[in-house]
């Protein structure tokens, strides 16, 4: 017996629909991940899709669980079916003990990671579906990979379908070309959704985003309206996500920013060479600074590395210092945000795909256009830039030591 579990009716034809690609586009708080967690969960528990699993991907696999793997938990609970299903966490894998159907969990960010998506395999009947999250992570060639493998004869009832849920950031990107664009109504199906489309959403999140559309228009049409996004104004353009936590470093720092209902943020950066490589992070909202430190914790930020944080909250400094961190403020000096942006811009910054928020602000952090010229200024939209706040502190030390030597050197030269 289910309970009573509410939908929002913007997705009723989506999960309907047997087309091969059910493409879920979205804005931010659009629900479409939790529609795509309670509709896969009450498929898979009915014995009309019997033999039918489910195989979730993300660009990296260790982001799971705490997007992925805790929706379909969160759908499973709401729905009083915690006593059918058995929930492991290593390694990550549901399995609904009445229809025998499993849920798994893969990464596929680099070539090991792709074997193993090509290998995956069910004790029972196939895998039919795919939820493709944050599926602008992935390259085409990952996401042709997974397509190849969804084939054979299925028994009468069952359907082969892959989903991908997204914000449209970059209307570049090949699923535009490929999956939005591409004139194949037979098997294709395509839903925009907005925020104002989801009936559960909070009027704290609507004055956010009403705050956006004033403060960041060109924001605001992208993950206010799901608008595909263009690339004008971006301040970074010079990174590259490739895996970064397997390499050898010089040395390492970590950045720290501070929030609550904003988010809280540390960066954990490898140097090589003058460059900085993002390992991992560690971010949350409405986190203690102790809950924020025990995720620090699970993403491997070390207690011995120096820690620059956001001199704006001494309070939270100390906090760090007592449960044993090298916690220090960053002095902010007048211009610090603009010279700090312009040495990175002067290097590649390296970004794990672990890093999926400092990912995300990077795809989105841009300049504030001039209402009236419609010219791009020099200074950054003050939204959703948590992350980059942290990995502006986390070169302090790399950007002050080079600026000390340059200045050394001169007053040598003369």
């Amino acid at each position: 017996m289910y309970n009573v579990v509410r939908f929002n009716s913007a997705y009723k034809a989506a999960n309907k629909t047997q087309a091969r690609y059910r493409v879920l586009l979205g804005s931010a708080g659009s629900g479409k991940s939790v529609n795509a967690a309670q509709d896969f969960i009450l498929k898979l528990s009915s014995a009309e899709y019997a033999g039918c699993s489910l195989l979730v991907v993300r660009s990296a696999e260790c982001t799971h669980m705490n997007s992925t793997f805790s929706e379909l938990l969160g759908a499973i609970n709401r729905m009083g079916l915690l006593g059918q299903w058995k929930i492991s966490k290593a390694p990550l894998m549901m399995e609904n003990l009445t229809t025998g159907n499993q849920i798994i969990f893969r990464g596929c960010n680099d070539v090991r990671a792709l074997e193993r998506l090509k290998s995956v395999t069910v004790a029972r009947g196939k895998i039919c579906w795919v939820w493709i999250e944050e599926a602008t992570e992935l390259t085409q060639e990952a996401f042709e990979i997974i397509d190849d493998r969804l084939r054979g004869e299925l028994p009468p009832g069952l359907f082969y379908q892959i989903t991908l849920t997204f914000n449209p950031v970059n209307a570049q990107h090949w699923i535009k070309r490929t999956l939005w664009d591409y004139a194949d109504g037979a098997n294709i199906f395509r839903l925009r959704t907005t925020y104002l489309d989801n009936r559960f959403i909070d009027e704290a999140y609507k004055a956010r985003m009403k705050r956006r559309k004033e403060v960041d228009p060109e924001g605001y049409q992208v993950y206010g309206l799901g608008q595909w996004g263009e690339t004008g104004g971006l301040v970074f353009t010079n990174y590259v996500v490739e895996p970064c936590a397997d390499k050898r470093f010089d040395f390492y720092s970590v950045g720290c920013d501070f929030g609550f209902n904003h988010a809280t943020v540390a960066l954990l950066v490898g140097w090589q060479d003058g460059e900085p490589y993002l390992v991992s992070e560690a971010y949350a909202t409405n986190k203690t600074t102790a809950e924020f430190l025990k995720l620090c914790e699970d993403a491997g930020l070390p207690r011995r590395e120096l820690w620059y944080c956001d001199s704006a909250e001494p309070d939270r400094i100390k906090e760090l210092k007592q449960h044993g961190y090298r916690a220090q403020p960053v002095e902010k000096e007048p211009g610090s945000v603009h010279n700090q942006i312009t040495w990175l811009k002067e290097r590649i910054i390296h970004v794990d795909p672990a890093c999926v928020h400092t990912i995300k602000e990077l795809q989105q952090y841009r300049y504030i256009k001039d209402r009236i010229t419609g010219a791009y200024t020099d200074e950054p939209i003050p939204v959703e830039d948590d992350c980059i706040a942290a990995l502006r502190y986390s070169i302090e030390p790399q950007r002050k030591s080079r600026r000390l030597q340059t200045m050394t050197k001169g007053a040598l030269s003369l």
